[in-house]
């Protein structure tokens, strides 16, 4: 019974992540980008070029090409992602309608870039946390990814590149390169939103004190680990590399507890992207939550 309910709380949860997600792609878009005039790729850059030249609606611009867009992609990733696709294609133009004539704007184009490439990639990752997409190119990208194996945020870097690229006919070389600079911005917002980086540490420790070592790490920051048996490649002895891995905090305690034990001991810490399983993703014990 209880895996039924998680189970139907699932589309609840991506809808509410796609909605958080769009709403800020919708803010960085009126706040950062199309005051400072950047065209930093997708739909909503042709939205921004179309906007200087005509004076045409952003929202009602960006709505009108994503039908078409919106058709491909249901054709292409199915209907669970179409669904979802539908409501970040519709938030988008909605929250941007909304807040047309918000009084807090960025005009500097250097601000706008690295402040709305940071809140675009945020909204972009917390949508595609949420299996879905803001419609436009953000759909596109996605598609990418699912053909090539590339990452979100380099999926969404190629799509939008050709966009800003060709904005340099209507905006000068100088707003064209701090588009560039914003879309690079996104990517690896977009990253490390869906990655975490570097939220958890991977750290290698070879040692010929296995069981000390062992003690150690479980005394310290009650973590588990895995032995790999190795051979030091210059004194040809057998010696053992632990892994574990740690959130930040506890490889900070944990460093501070081999230095003082064991100063001589190789250790090496690693940046984790994501890590999945008991003590991250599920409960540190079974059947007890901490």
């Amino acid at each position: 019974m209880n895996k039924k309910m998680q189970n139907l709380n699932i589309p609840a949860k991506d809808s509410l992540k796609i909605l958080i997600g769009a709403t800020l792609v919708g803010l960085a878009y009126n706040i950062f980008l199309l005051p400072s005039q950047l065209a930093a790729g997708g739909i909503s850059g042709v939205s921004t070029i179309l906007f200087q030249i005509y004076g045409t609606s952003p929202a009602f611009t960006q709505l009108l090409i994503n039908i078409p867009i919106f058709v491909i992609g249901w054709l292409a990733m199915g209907k669970d992602f179409s669904w979802k696709t539908l409501l970040g294609t519709f938030w988008v133009p909605f929250i941007i309608f909304l807040s047309t004539d918000i009084p807090y704007t960025v005009t500097n184009p250097l601000l706008g870039a690295i402040y709305g490439g940071i809140v675009l990639g945020a909204g972009l990752g917390i949508v595609y946390k949420g299996n879905g997409s803001t419609g436009g190119t953000a759909a596109i990208a996605q598609i990418v990814k699912k053909f090539t194996g590339l990452s979100s945020g380099y999926s969404q870097l190629i799509v939008d590149g050709f966009v800003v690229v060709s904005s340099i006919i209507v905006f000068n070389l100088e707003l064209t390169l701090f588009a560039l600079m914003c879309i690079f911005i996104t990517s690896k917002t977009i990253d490390i939103v869906q990655l975490r980086t570097s939220a958890t540490k991977l750290i290698l420790i070879i040692t010929e004190e296995e069981e000390k070592i062992q003690s150690l790490i479980h005394e310290s920051i009650d973590r588990g680990l895995t032995k790999v048996r190795s051979v030091g490649g210059y004194s040809n002895q057998d010696k053992t590399m632990l892994l574990c891995v740690t959130e930040q905090q506890e490889a900070v305690q944990l460093k501070k507890v081999l230095q003082k034990e064991e100063p001589s001991t190789f250790v090496i810490f690693i940046n984790a992207s994501e890590i999945l399983g008991r003590g991250f993703s599920l409960d540190k014990y079974y059947g007890q939550k901490l």
